[in-house]
C-alpha cells in the first residue's frame, strides 16, 4: 500500500466484498472479469471505498455483460466537472464465449450472475470476482448453517482430542 496525503491507498488486494452473497445463494460456479472505469471511479477504489451488497450482473443493450448497481462514492478531490454517477452500470471485460455462456445461463437455467468481490490484481487492474448462482430458499439457508456448525463442532472435537 502507498501512503499519500494521510490516507491509504490499495495497490493491490481486496476493495470490496459480497458476504451476504454466499448466504442468499448457492454459487455453482465462479469467474473473473475486467471492470472498465473512469479515472476518478478508480481513485475511489483505491482509498477502499465501495459497496457491491446490492449489485448485480447482466447482459446490456449491445449484448455485452454489465455490472449494475454497484456502489463507487465520489472522489473527494475531484474537480464536479469530471465526477462520476456512483450507481451507473459498468462494463464488464469478459471472453465473447463466456459472455454468451453466462448470457445463456441466465436466461434459461433462473441463474444470476453476483459479485461476490472487488479487488486490484497484482498488475494494479480493477477486477471483480463473479459467481454463477442459484437463489437459496429459506429451508436451504437453514440446512447450509446447521451443515456449517456441524463441521465446526466436528473439527473441534477432533481437535480436542488430538
Amino acid at each position: 500500500m502507498a501512503e499519500r496525503g494521510g490516507s491509504t491507498l490499495i495497490s493491490h488486494g481486496r476493495v470490496a466484498e459480497n458476504r451476504r452473497a454466499r448466504h442468499e445463494y448457492s454459487i455453482e460456479e465462479t469467474l473473473e472479469a475486467g471492470l472498465v472505469l473512469a479515472g476518478t471511479e478508480v481513485k475511489s477504489l483505491r482509498t477502499g471505498r465501495a459497496n457491491i451488497a446490492d449489485a448485480f450482473a447482466g447482459a446490456g443493450k449491445d449484448g455485452d455483460l454489465y455490472l449494475y448497481n454497484a456502489y463507487i462514492p465520489d472522489w473527494r478531490q475531484a474537480v464536479k466537472a469530471f465526477a462520476h454517477e456512483t450507481r451507473r452500470p459498468r462494463k464488464l471485460l469478459v471472453h465473447r464465449r463466456e459472455a454468451r455462456r453466462l448470457l445463456a445461463a441466465i436466461t434459461r437455467d433462473g441463474m444470476t450472475l453476483v459479485p461476490l468481490l472487488v479487488y486490484f490484481s497484482d498488475r494494479g487492474y480493477a477486477k471483480v470476482q463473479l459467481g454463477l448462482a442459484k437463489g437459496r430458499k429459506a429451508h436451504d439457508k437453514r440446512h447450509a448453517i446447521k451443515e456449517r456448525e456441524w463441521n465446526r463442532d466436528k473439527a473441534r472435537v477432533l481437535r480436542d482430542k488430538g
